[in-house]
């Protein structure tokens, strides 16, 4: 009887055959570990030290206006060359946040008030209002799907902060900054700072009122 003839692997199929069998035992530990997680349970605790103050500014603007921002972001990266399922990201968040409009009264000269001598009448000139930078809120902000290839699944493993959303929340702010410029809240902003000072000189006896703004 003749040898029956044994079929030999090529070398990377070898390999290839040796990859797939680590990304398995990869993932079924982390599967395992998981499952450890839950019935042993996790305890959190706190041991971060006193906040320190590093600095004071005194602040002279009037925060007139706030208006509430949502944005929905899809962020995708794709690789040249590589598919997505190996090599690729992208993810959906939802973005909330607010900006805050306001006037800076520590702009304000003394040629920019002007009062009669009897103390009726008063005349202002203030800086038009500014945008300040978008906050994000962090307790409305959340993910909503991330998609990522086999190739970032594994850097994952070995990365201090697998979990890495900084891209996303910057373009987050991004997009809700510029929501804020055209919403007008700049124009409702310098209407309730005349409101509040028109209102506060009539209380100090002041009969005639005139806010302006400069450009």
């Amino acid at each position: 009887m003749r040898p029956r003839a044994v079929a030999v692997l090529p070398r990377w199929a070898k390999a290839l055959v040796v990859v797939v069998v680590v990304l398995a035992l990869l993932f079924t530990g982390l599967r395992l570990m998981n499952r450890l997680d839950d019935v042993f349970g996790t305890e959190t605790h706190d041991r971060s030290g006193p906040a320190l103050l590093k600095s004071v500014r005194d602040l002279s603007r009037y925060d007139a206006a706030s208006g509430n921002f949502q944005v929905v972001v899809d962020l995708e990266k794709d690789t040249k060359y590589l598919p997505d399922a190996l090599r690729g990201t992208r993810t959906l968040y939802i973005g909330a946040g607010t900006v805050d409009a306001y006037v800076d009264l520590g702009k304000v000269g003394s040629g920019d008030v002007r009062v009669n001598k009897d103390r009726t009448s008063a005349t202002l000139r203030l800086p038009h209002a500014q945008l300040g930078r978008p906050a994000l809120d962090t307790d409305r902000s959340y993910a909503v799907s991330k998609q990522r290839g086999l190739l970032d699944r594994l850097g994952d493993l070995f990365s201090d902060n697998p979990n890495d959303e900084r891209a996303v929340r910057k373009l987050a702010s991004k997009h809700i900054g510029d929501a804020a410029k055209d919403s007008g809240l700049t124009d409702r902003a310098e209407r309730n700072t005349t409101d509040m000072l028109s209102g506060l000189l009539r209380s100090l006896g002041f009969e005639k009122v005139k806010v302006s703004y400069a450009t």
